[in-house]
């Protein structure tokens, strides 16, 4: 139960689903951590549901004031990273090529692109040589679902940060890893229709939506020196759904 012992991390978007389950797990092993979330109520709930070691600041990922005192918080307060997870992501669905529109382009890539990169770049002067930096993806990066244009491209993005930004951070020793879920039980599946559901589970190997939890024992794989010798990859936990 120590695989995080007095390590700082931070989560962005981290008021639910697999991100919060991540955050939970990782104070289970010892590290406090400092988790974002948009709206106040959903970050004081989420904060209570970890129930220690934990600080929520409220702020939009896409925002970089909100970055900037995100970080000047986690400065004046521990002083410095060793795992920053950047988790924060938006999509919108069943749009497809011919009814995008800006707007909706400019919403998902200023969160999971522009967001993502101004969120570990403004990390770098906290982050501890040796830390670790994850990314959320998604299955959809490697699969071109119809209706995702955008989705998929933001998440496709993210690929390529993990590849450069290994090169550029690997004479400090920091590792930076792509966590990639498929289908997952959060709050993207309420209110979906049964058949939606068992769409999606004929299409993954192992008969069944994957748990939050189990995102985060892998989360818990890349921020831990488990996986010391372990960066540049992007990780999939979708129970084969993007593998064969």
């Amino acid at each position: 139960m120590d695989k995080l012992k007095d390590k700082v991390a931070v989560i962005t978007g981290a008021t639910s689903g697999l991100a919060l389950a991540s955050a939970k797990l990782f104070v289970e092993e010892g590290a406090y951590v400092f988790i974002t979330g948009r709206r106040q109520q959903q970050l004081d709930e989420a904060v209570k549901s970890i129930g220690r070691n934990a600080t929520g600041i409220q702020g939009d990922a896409g925002n970089l004031a909100d970055l900037d005192r995100l970080f000047q918080t986690v400065k004046s307060t521990k002083g410095q990273i060793d795992i920053l997870f950047a988790s924060a992501g938006a999509g919108e669905f069943n749009v497809p090529l011919g009814s995008i529109t800006e707007e909706g382009y400019e919403r998902i890539f200023n969160v999971n692109v522009r967001g993502t990169l101004f969120t570990v770049q403004k990390a770098l002067p906290l982050l501890r040589d040796g830390a670790s930096i994850i990314m959320t993806g998604s299955i959809a990066g490697i699969k071109g679902f119809p209706g995702l244009t955008v989705y998929n491209a933001s998440k496709a993005a993210l690929r390529s940060f993990a590849r450069t930004w290994t090169s550029e951070l690997k004479a400090r020793k920091i590792r930076v890893n792509l966590l990639s879920p498929g289908p997952i039980d959060t709050s993207v599946f309420v209110g979906v229709p049964q058949q939606v559901k068992d769409q999606f589970v004929s299409l993954i190997p192992l008969g069944r939506i994957g748990e939050p939890r189990e995102v985060a024992t892998a989360a818990l794989f890349l921020a831990s020196d488990d996986s010391s010798f372990v960066t540049g990859i992007e990780l999939f936990v979708d129970g084969g759904a993007a593998q064969i």
